[in-house]
């Protein structure tokens, strides 16, 4: 076997995580608007620890990558694993109004929404669907079975650890689920208990 050139460095450390049995961590990519104060803007915070790499412009989205997008007609699930795996996972870190901004994304690439969660960053606390883009990272990667780093992504955040506690059932009954399909029925299951307590409740 020939001596590892310089440039074969990245395989060297990846084929030594895999041998130590250590699997390589998800790449995630954000492709951001930049509209947001950095100091509160959760992808920002991601990018400067190293965590995200920041995509300049839509063109550079590495091809096949699995693209978070609210108006998906697809839920995630453990079925994106190998291809989020493979090409990484992108978050589109803007308002969602003007996710039409993004013509090349919109049609070029794996689109793919989140099934029901609740937030926990300081702005929108409690709200449904209304994740910062750290959460919707963190929220992808437990649920394709990344739990370990998705930990490490809510760890740099005060309130990161809340997200996953105050969502532990959802995100449990979405990375059980085998199927799009399948996560779709775990979250019809669990909202329709929400609205039975909630009627319980007003009697």
């Amino acid at each position: 076997m020939g001596k590892i050139r310089p440039a074969d460095g990245h395989a060297y450390i990846l084929l030594g995580r895999l041998l130590a049995g250590a699997m390589p961590a998800i790449r995630l990519y954000a492709l951001m608007e930049h509209e947001d104060d950095p100091k509160r803007c959760t992808a920002a915070k991601l990018v400067r620890f190293k965590h995200v790499l920041e995509v300049k412009d839509e063109s550079r989205v590495p091809r096949g990558a699995v693209v978070l997008d609210p108006e998906a007609e697809k839920a995630l699930s453990r079925e994106d694993a190998e291809p989020i795996a493979k090409r990484g996972l992108l978050v589109l870190d803007c308002s969602w109004n003007k996710l039409t901004k993004f013509p090349k994304i919109r049609s070029g690439l794996q689109h793919r929404a989140l099934p029901f969660m609740l937030a926990a960053n300081p702005t929108n606390f409690g709200r449904p669907q209304k994740l910062s883009s750290a959460e919707a990272l963190a929220a992808s990667l437990y649920i394709i079975g990344e739990r370990k780093q998705a930990e490490q992504l809510m760890s740099i955040f005060k309130w990161g650890p809340v997200f996953l506690d105050i969502n532990r059932e959802r995100l449990e009954e979405y990375a059980a689920s085998a199927t799009s399909a399948e996560v779709v029925a775990a979250q019809n299951r669990m909202l329709q208990a929400m609205a039975r307590t909630k009627d319980d409740r007003t009697d």
